[in-house]
């Protein structure tokens, strides 16, 4: 941005140099405006932009010696502001990144929490069904659903044909489905096709 420079900067950066309160408002008030309204243009932020216009200023007040090396103070306002803007910005993305973060986390631990729970509840209402099932069909159940045993090595511990495993499994599975259904919520219900 190309704005009008005070005619006797240098001597104002002197004096500001040298701790002279009357030329620092000096140079604030002209430089105010400019500063202000190019902080804004960066951030979108009116209060942002106030943060960075008192900042900038209170540096150009803090710089002592170092003020008689500006040849430009507009350029170096500028420049000063530019980079503070970058800063808060980088700074800004990383904190809206970081916190995105922490709720994606916090949302997964929240998740696996709420799931572990729903699946406790719904193995305990499980086990009560299947201790509610007659005494053929829990243990064709027993047998194959839960020590994983085919459906032929299950008859020949059992002592029975093939296609009696086969009823008493579809029914205990039936039995078992109906009994979930009456004693769980939506929630439960999705899981329970995890455990049947």
């Amino acid at each position: 941005m190309i704005s009008r420079r005070l005619p006797h900067e240098k001597t104002l950066l002197a004096k500001i140099a040298g701790g002279d309160r009357v030329a620092f408002k000096e140079i604030y008030d002209h430089y105010h405006p400019i500063i202000y309204n190019f902080a804004f243009r960066l951030l979108q932020s009116r209060a942002t932009a106030q943060e960075v216009l008192q900042e900038t200023m209170l540096k150009i007040w803090q710089q002592g010696e170092r003020l008689h090396h500006i040849d430009n103070l507009d350029a170096y306002l500028h420049r000063m502001v530019r980079h503070h803007a970058i800063d808060l910005l980088r700074k800004s993305e990383l904190s809206v990144r970081v916190q995105a973060d922490i709720r994606y986390m916090l949302d997964e631990r929240h998740n696996e929490t709420e799931e572990g729970i729903l699946l406790k509840e719904t193995r305990k209402i499980l086990e009560e069904g299947i201790r509610k099932l007659p005494r053929q069909q829990h243990l064709v159940y027993q047998l194959c659903q839960q020590q994983g045993l085919k459906y032929e090595e299950a008859a020949a511990q059992l002592n029975i044909s093939h296609g009696t495993v086969q009823t008493h499994m579809k029914l205990a599975l039936k039995f078992l489905r109906r009994y979930m259904a009456e004693h769980t919520d939506v929630a439960v219900l999705l899981i329970i096709c995890r455990l049947l």
